[in-house]
């Protein structure tokens, strides 16, 4: 195997760890009470974040004042993601992640669960892999949760 063979093949590993920790560190800012504060730092600076029926934002300001809104309604959130598709080129990547995880809301006191599938895309700033565009398809599954459900 050619140096550069190995150098490419490492690079690629490492770009797909960074991908993994960047999503990481995505669902552990939602469940920081969906910090407004930090939220902007994963994202370009023109990233967007699109949920159908959700919410859109785009660029740093529009990100942040969504969060806002997202600390106004949700009291707790537990994202987990899983089963991650990654495809990288060059500087840009792509990503289908599966979401499954329960909400709580202020409004009526409303505990959900909830599943949803991203798409993502990716780009690679000052050597530092960050969230594009973020799309949220779904709700795919959407259930109430009631006293006595999970027993």
């Amino acid at each position: 195997m050619e140096l550069s063979e190995l150098e490419n093949r490492i690079t690629r590993l490492e770009d797909l760890e960074a991908i993994k920790q960047l999503k990481a560190r995505y669902c552990e800012i939602c469940d920081d009470d969906h910090n407004p504060e930090r939220i902007t730092s994963i994202f370009t600076e023109d990233g967007i974040w699109e949920g159908r029926g959700i919410g859109d934002a785009r660029g740093h300001e529009e990100i942040k004042g969504l969060f806002q809104n997202f600390q106004r309604m949700i009291s707790y959130s537990q994202h987990m993601v899983l089963n991650p598709i990654i495809e990288i080129d060059g500087t840009s990547a792509t990503g289908i992640w599966y979401f499954f995880g329960p909400f709580t809301f202020y409004e009526d006191n409303q505990a959900m669960w909830q599943a949803a599938r991203y798409r993502e895309d990716y780009e690679k700033v000052d050597g530092v892999w960050k969230i594009k565009h973020l799309r949220i398809k779904g709700p795919r599954m959407s259930a109430k949760y009631e006293a006595g459900w999970a027993k």
